[in-house]
Formats: C-alpha cells, structure tokens, sequence
C-alpha cells in the first residue's frame, strides 16, 4: 500500500464529557502534528441523542501513519481517554477516497463486542414453537392434498414447503417475538435466563 493514508474512527463518549472530548481531541490533533507526513484531522460531533463521534486522520504513508500509531505519545493520549471515550470502529483507507469517495482498498474493524448467542436450550424452545405446529399443519395437509403419493415423496414435498416457509417467515417472526426473553443476560444470583 503507497500514498496517503485516511483513518475513521467512530468512538462513543458520554454526553456529560462532551468537553472533556473536545480538550482530548485538540491534545491527540497537537501530537499527531508533531509527526512526519500528518496531513489533518477533523471530528464530527454527535446527533442529538447519539454518542458516536467520528474522527478523520490523514498521513501521506503508511509507514509514517505506522510510526505515530506506535508511538508511545499515541498509547499515552489513548490511555488518557479511559473511563470516557470507547472506540467501537476503525476503518482504514488509501488514497484521496479516504475523504471523498468509495474506498479502493478499505481495512475496516469492528471494535464493538461480538453480541452473545442465547443459550441453547432457547434457541430450541424457539424452534419447537416454530416447527411443531408447521410440522402438523404441513402432514395435515400433506396426506388430505396428496393422498395417493408414497410416504417418501409426500414427506419430500412437505420438507420443501417447510423449509422457505421456516427459514424467510416463520423462524424470524418468532426471533423477533421472543427476542426479548431470548436475549435477556442470565440472573447472576440464579444462574438462569
């Protein structure tokens, strides 16, 4: 990778330090400026009701991006940030698409923990509900429309009613139903969800 570098940076930050933000912000654009290659910066402040703050940097390299990144200025203005400032993103990218355009080559991670699947046993109790009363209703049909045809083939036809049926409307109805209680973090003094 040769030329200009971009980084975005999505960060959350509590409302209440919206000036603290500001002052740590100023401080990271004095230090980087301080480095061989830095092109500017910038941050948009957040929407009303929305914590994320999107920050732009620019190097005219990576291998002077890649020397503020580990500088140690770098690791003290991000430790300075702790208790008030989250990175959730950081995305990456070359050349003037950075600022402007759709990225020609973009690296892009996602810094937000990965979200917890539900238990097991939830994600089956969801699937009974579904395939229960499908299962019934499909042989119901099955064997009142298509008397004649061998079990084989009537099960076949079932299958491939169920199955678009299951997957595109029925599972993401009752996911969605449930999604509280499928979603809900387990009683720590229980030990159940």
């Amino acid at each position: 990778m040769t030329g200009p570098v971009t980084v975005s940076i999505t960060r959350h930050v509590d409302p209440d330090h919206e000036q603290q933000m500001l002052a740590w912000l100023r401080a990271g654009t004095q230090l980087s400026e301080r480095f061989d290659g830095f092109l500017g910066s910038g941050w948009v402040r957040p929407s009303a009701g929305s914590t994320e703050w999107h920050m732009l940097y620019r190097f005219d390299s990576p291998e002077h991006l890649e020397a503020w990144n580990e500088s140690h200025q770098r690791r003290w203005w991000l430790e300075s940030a702790q208790g008030f400032v989250e990175e959730a993103r950081h995305e990456q990218r070359t050349g003037i698409e950075g600022w402007f355009d759709e990225p020609s080559s973009v690296d892009v991670r996602d810094l937000r923990p990965a979200p917890v699947p539900p238990p097991r046993w939830k994600q089956m109790c969801a699937i009974f509900l579904v395939f229960f009363p499908l299962s019934v209703a499909a042989n119901w049909a099955s064997s009142h429309l298509l008397p004649d045809l061998v079990l084989p083939l009537r099960v076949l036809v079932s299958v491939l009613v169920m199955t678009p049926v299951m997957t595109y409307v029925a599972l993401p109805f009752i996911t969605r139903l449930l999604a509280p209680w499928l979603n809900k973090q387990p009683d720590a003094r229980r030990g159940l969800g």
